[in-house]
């Protein structure tokens, strides 16, 4: 069983980017790109179907058809993806957005863009430990892609 975290990004050379910058939790983390938010509801069942477990989903807001936040109050709700970590990557989302994706889908962070790649790892560490550690799942296979300090001293 992997981690998997979903980039959620309409914009090709975007999510291209994001998909770059996680390269170094890609030996230990599925990373799932998808296009909108019907082909991550897709990549979400081709996950449940290979026994990976969704972790963490970085979503852009603006995309065309549903928004990214409607996809995150989705998420939120569907026992599948309820327990993964949500963080919305965007320059666009207005204040009652970002509001909406705190109280209604449990937004776990905010990274604005353009993003420093360094600052997107950090948060991407800390949101899948928080993950395993909230879930309870043994974090020594994943312990690469975890600040290994919180994770050690879950451990003890």
């Amino acid at each position: 069983m992997k981690l998997v975290i979903l980039v959620v990004e309409d914009e090709p050379e975007v999510r291209d980017a994001v998909v770059g910058d996680l390269a170094p939790f890609a030996a230990t983390v599925r990373i799932e790109p998808a296009e909108d938010v019907v082909d991550a509801w897709e990549a979400v069942e081709d996950i449940d179907a290979d026994g990976d477990l969704l972790a963490l989903v970085l979503a852009d807001h603006r995309m065309p058809g549903r928004s990214g936040v409607d996809m995150l109050v989705e998420m939120d709700g569907d026992g599948r993806t309820a327990a993964a970590r949500k963080v919305l990557v965007t320059g666009q989302a207005d204040q009652a957005d970002t509001i909406r994706a705190v109280n209604d889908a449990g937004l776990d962070h905010y990274v604005a863009k353009p993003w420093e790649p360094a600052v997107l790892q950090q948060v991407v560490r800390d949101q899948l430990t928080g993950f395993v550690l909230d879930t309870g799942i043994d974090p020594l296979p994943h312990m690469r892609a975890l600040d290994r300090v919180r994770a050690m001293e879950a451990l003890r």
